[in-house]
């Protein structure tokens, strides 16, 4: 053991818990440059010379660092010029830092940090203490091309968190913050390439949620006649639209305890349509309990959405559309499934009525659990007054413009559903 301290040599790195990267992309000219920082620690594998009690020997480590770089970063970005990949990079710099170094605060202080002086040779830095700054230059055909970048560099610990800038020749700046792999992050994306990726956004995390499509399924299953569904749906579709355009305007709360909140309040929504189901639901009041029901729910989907509007660029009103209209493909492609399986089992049973009762119990028992335990999530949270000043004004003249919309919204659909409501009872 002496003999391996001594020699300077590492043969087994352990894979860090919690990675912390920096990103700065910014074309300029004719060349796209790329600064990454990383933990020195996640660079696995490398014999990087040590001395004395586990210093990095700085004079020595310059190769190795190089070696690194290309190894686990390089290797593992891929950068688009209008969706065409760039050539490998030119690895232009390297340089090792102090984990108290404040360099990439910013694209001009972090680059003038890795091309300037390194550290003195009889720096006392603990390699696993040591950051690892790096210069990567891409040719490029025009800095005012659109670029992407699809970084898989989750593989550096086992929970990683990356910030990364986009810096424009303009010199403004775009922030994208994302966990493991993030797949391809257009950086100006168009407006149909978010159009796109948000309806299949919406549509992906609509079949994800399985508390939507419990609620869905309660919501039809005593009522499976088309002006019943064209009620119900279109009650459900406004209301959670209008919590969507909430969130886009930042109008929702933003205390911790809210999230939690509304988790509880999505589970006591099934509960409650599994339990009118069971004591007899009436299509007059059941379109308006869903629209209720709805804006909870939506504030479901715009947690959902919010971390993903940073990828819409400066088309956040499309995004948010985008993102709406993948959840009504969602919804019915669920309806589409689950209304032939409904009429199949109805048919075959001899009394429809102790169908939908059992099955609304068996979704009651189910979710009554759920909500037990969000609740007891919820009661760990401390509730605070907000101080009464300029900011809590603002809310609360947000929150009336909300009230009005959701006013407007409620007596467009009671005049428009009421009709068919109305007409389907006769019959």
């Amino acid at each position: 053991m002496f003999f391996l301290i001594q020699s300077g040599l590492l043969f087994a790195h352990e894979v860090p818990n919690d990675v912390a990267i920096q990103l700065f992309v910014k074309p300029e000219g004719q060349n796209l440059s790329f600064l990454v920082r990383v933990p020195l620690e996640a660079m696995r594998d490398i014999e990087f010379p040590l001395r004395g009690p586990g210093y990095l020997n700085i004079a020595q480590a310059e190769q190795d660092l190089r070696d690194a770089a290309m190894l686990w970063i390089a290797q593992d970005i891929r950068l688009y010029e209008e969706d065409v990949l760039l050539d490998e990079a030119r690895l232009n710099a390297v340089r090792v830092s102090l984990p108290s170094n404040q360099s990439f605060a910013n694209y001009d202080t972090a680059l003038a940090h890795i091309t300037g002086a390194v550290l003195p040779g009889d720096t006392e830095l603990y390699w696993q203490q040591a950051m690892l700054d790096v210069f990567f230059e891409y040719p490029i055909g025009d800095q005012q091309s659109r670029f992407s970048i699809e970084p898989a560099l989750a593989h550096l610990g086992i929970r990683t968190t990356t910030v990364l800038h986009f810096v424009t020749p303009t010199g403004s700046e775009r922030v994208f913050q994302f966990q493991d792999n993030p797949g391809l992050v257009r950086l100006d994306p168009r407006w149909h390439q978010v159009a796109t990726s948000f309806v299949r956004l919406g549509f992906e995390r609509l079949l994800a949620g399985v508390h939507h499509l419990l609620f869905l399924f309660c919501l039809v299953i005593p009522f499976r006649r088309v002006r019943e569904l064209v009620a119900l749906i279109s009650s459900f579709a406004v209301a959670h639209s209008i919590t969507l355009i909430a969130i886009g305007l930042d109008t929702t709360p933003g205390a911790l305890w809210f999230p939690p909140l509304v988790e509880v309040l999505i589970a006591l929504s099934i509960v409650y349509m599994a339990l009118e189901n069971i004591l007899g639901a009436k299509l007059q009041r059941r379109w308006l309990i869903t629209f209720v029901f709805g804006l909870v729910h939506g504030f479901g989907f715009a947690f959902l959405l919010r971390e993903s509007l940073q990828f819409a660029g400066t088309h956040s009103v499309t995004s948010l559309l985008a993102f709406n209209i993948g959840i009504e493909l969602g919804q019915l492609g669920v309806l589409g499934i689950t209304l032939p399986l409904l009429w199949l089992l109805f048919r075959y049973l001899p009394a429809e009525r102790i169908g939908i009762i059992v099955l609304s119990a068996l979704i009651a028992h189910s979710s009554w659990h759920w909500l037990t335990e969000r609740l007891a999530t919820l009661w760990e949270f401390r509730f605070q007054l907000p101080p009464l000043d300029l900011l809590l004004l603002a809310a609360t003249m947000r929150w009336l413009m909300l009230v009005i919309v959701l006013s407007g919204a409620l007596w467009f659909l009671h005049g428009r559903l009421n009709r068919w409501v109305t007409r389907s009872e006769q019959r």
